[in-house]
């Protein structure tokens, strides 16, 4: 059997192993065969399968999130985030939440018309709907897709509120629609910068633009007229939260006018996917890493529960926090904005077969 993927990285991609999921029945592990050659690891393409949902906004009920309800155009992401906290979603398509999550992607072209149909329910109350919160709706495959594009045209076209997270460049294509948005205060983006080391990004995240990239795209939609954050996530301690100040000055150099951190979270499998990679690329402060993250979390490497699991707790957790809180009153920067317009909110025309008389 040829060396598990756990000894070399797959080019281009931010797993080192499809390892399976907590639903499955069997493990499978690699096993060194004694041969000592340098195989080099087959390239690993993008595939992408299509699913027609029923239902397009998903709602939740967390006091830790600032919204209720989500749109996801995809499943899975091509960024290949090594730390993504929504690879375990991959598990309930069958897929692993590895290498499979960043690779067997799943797109949902359908999404604007559902979205269309839900919100013109008569029963349908208007609130923020967030875009990217688990999958990045700019990366890569939304250039020949234009999933993301066209829910946009159904928001602006109803007046509906959206705040979107994302890393992807691809956003600067939609800056006329999101330009027009911000002046009528329905729209918030949040840019995501782990670290401003271009090497180390592109270790953790190989397939997202680098953070000089990233920059750029602050400053271009700040000139847009949209209110951009910057978000300093996650903070991996011993590793890039010495990195904290600099991201919220280089956010704010940029056109930044909010900002937020959170914690670096491992949830279900994660955990098993971000010390592999610990291992292969940081060996040296693997333990130390690891042992700040379960200091925060109880002597567990995470903890689920709502209130904690974004910043964890303890010493190390509120040092984190207190120097960002110092760094944002000198930055001049707000942890929260005013909230969007709701009242503009005008339900889309149903398809009718009787044409209107007006």
């Amino acid at each position: 059997m040829k060396p598990d993927l756990q000894t070399k990285q797959p080019k281009g991609r931010g797993a080192l192993t499809n390892s399976v999921s907590r639903f499955d029945n069997v493990t499978r592990h690699g096993v060194d065969d004694g041969w000592d050659v340098d195989e080099a690891l087959p390239t690993l393409r993008t595939e992408v399968s299509i699913e027609r949902p029923r239902s397009i906004i998903s709602y939740n009920r967390s006091p830790d999130l600032p919204f209720d309800r989500a749109i996801n155009p995809y499943r899975g992401c091509e960024h290949g985030c090594v730390y993504c906290f929504a690879r375990p979603s991959h598990a309930y398509l069958g897929l692993s939440p590895g290498l499979d999550f960043e690779t067997k992607l799943v797109a949902r072209p359908d999404a604007p018309d559902v979205l269309r149909a839900e919100l013109a329910r008569r029963s349908y109350k208007v609130a923020p709907i967030a875009i990217g919160t688990n999958t990045d709706p700019y990366q890569p495959i939304e250039k020949e897709r234009g999933i993301m594009r066209a829910c946009l045209e159904v928001l602006e076209e109803c007046g509906h509120p959206v705040a979107i997270v994302t890393k992807g460049a691809l956003i600067e294509r939609d800056l006329d629609i999101l330009g027009r948005m911000a002046r009528r205060g329905l729209l918030r983006v949040g840019i995501s910068l782990t670290t401003m080391d271009a090497t180390l990004s592109r270790l953790m995240e190989p397939r997202a633009p680098s953070p000089n990239r990233r920059l750029q795209m602050i400053q271009r939609l700040s000139a847009a007229g949209v209110p951009v954050r910057v978000m300093a996530s996650p903070m991996v301690p011993a590793l890039t939260d010495p990195e904290l100040e600099d991201i919220l000055a280089q956010g704010k150099r940029a056109g930044a006018r909010t900002a937020s951190w959170i914690m670096l979270r491992l949830p279900q499998e994660v955990s098993g996917l971000w010390r592999d990679w610990l291992a292969m690329h940081f060996p040296d402060r693997s333990g130390r890493i690891m042992a700040r993250l379960r200091e925060m979390h109880g002597g567990k490497e995470y903890d689920a529960r709502w209130g904690h699991r974004m910043r964890g707790e303890g010493a190390y957790a509120e040092m984190v926090a207190a120097r960002f809180a110092v760094a944002i009153k000198r930055l001049g920067l707000k942890s929260s904005a005013p909230p969007m317009r709701v009242d503009l909110f005008q339900p889309p025309v149903r398809p009718s077969a009787q044409l209107s008389l007006f």
